[in-house]
């Protein structure tokens, strides 16, 4: 049995997608969904202004540090692109290679670990697009920009160019008005002030989102636990979740929602780092409509499935393109790649409001 008669792009994709219907859906989704276009450009991303902005031609072979700068216009690219690549190794081949039929009780066990390693490389694309949609509706200092370094490749987009967003749509809690002071803060006040700041816009906030350490803050709250003791005839109540939850949507009209999803991020220095895709200490205000779309385009390796007849390219999702390719050596090698061309548009980043309500230590 050859190693590309059961290592392929297709039985790869297929794995990937019978392994993520398990798993927790990307928020993200919610807000940004996914579309599809042809080619690298994306060629127009609405700012908050509603004005189109026009971006510069690139080339792919060459991917040096990639700043935007005023209102999206890019220097040396447009949508980013990544691509990683595994192999094969001739050793994982003769074993397959021994196995004489597919019903061999030694099949699954030699292919898991090539699908573990693969699958890997389709779950890290999955990745890419929800830092990218979290990194805009948590901002950095109130700016909506996305920021992606990796061995020396930087992409960097900025979303607010003029810094209106990070005036009229952010707020920055200070001193005893931050979160993590129980006594003194008034969280109920602060995501009131947020929606009504919405709602002179024209624009209705339907949720705040934050992650389980920001919620913490409100369980400890002075102002959320007398709020619910009004509501009491007992002097003692356990300030429970559902109770947080329920005394927010009374006094905010907003519901909470909690995102606690993390990925690993592969340091310079060859070690991995946890991280919340939605970070602690900020709250966003969001509507319960589309902000944008999360845009894919074509990758090289799917267009070569285009123009090469033999080429084992398949697509899992909307816009990942997965590859197989056997070169018969001496040494033989067979490689999977992975690989996504991805940018979020963001044209109503108006209905949102983020508050940062606490310093991070």
């Amino acid at each position: 049995m050859l190693v590309n008669e059961v290592v392929n792009s297709a039985s790869i994709a297929q794995v990937a997608t019978e392994d993520s219907s398990n798993q927790i859906p990307y928020l993200g989704l919610q807000w940004f969904p996914e579309k599809k276009k042809s080619g690298l450009d994306l060629k127009w991303i609405k700012t908050h202004n509603g004005l189109p902005v026009s971006l510069k031609p690139s080339n792919l072979d060459a991917l040096p540090a990639i700043r935007a700068r005023a209102g999206l216009k890019v220097e040396k690219t447009h949508m980013a692109f990544f691509r990683e690549q595994m192999i094969v190794t001739e050793e994982d081949a003769q074993e397959i290679d021994r196995i004489k039929n597919e019903d061999d009780p030694y099949l699954q066990g030699a292919l898991q670990s090539i699908y573990d390693d693969t699958n890997n490389l389709v779950q890290g694309a999955e990745v890419i697009p929800e830092r990218m949609r979290m990194s805009l509706l948590s901002t950095v200092e109130g700016k909506p920009v996305i920021l992606i370094e990796s061995d020396g490749v930087k992409y960097e987009y900025d979303y607010d160019p003029n810094g209106e967003y990070a005036s009229n749509n952010y707020a920055k809690l200070l001193d005893t008005a931050r979160w993590s002071d129980a006594t003194n803060s008034k969280p109920l006040t602060d995501m009131n002030n947020a929606r009504k700041t919405l709602a002179k816009k024209g624009k209705i906030a339907t949720y705040i989102l934050m992650n389980s350490n920001t919620f913490q803050y409100l369980l400890e709250s002075e102002q959320i636990k007398n709020a619910i003791l009004s509501q009491n005839v007992t002097a003692n109540i356990e300030l429970t979740d559902d109770a947080v939850i329920s005394i927010v949507k009374a006094r905010t009209k907003l519901t909470i929602i909690l995102y606690d999803k993390m990925y690993a991020k592969q340091e310079d220095d060859g070690t991995q780092t946890e991280h919340y895709f939605y970070p602690d200490n900020k709250v966003t205000l969001l509507p319960s409509n589309p902000l944008g779309s999360t845009w894919f385009g074509t990758t090289p390796e799917e267009r070569t499935a285009t123009q090469v007849a033999n080429a084992d390219v398949s697509m899992y999702g909307v816009g990942i393109a997965v590859a197989t390719k056997t070169e018969y050596g001496p040494p033989a090698i067979t490689s999977v790649t992975a690989s996504e061309i991805v940018l979020p548009s963001y044209e109503n980043m108006d209905s949102t409001f983020v508050i940062e309500v606490a310093d991070n230590e």
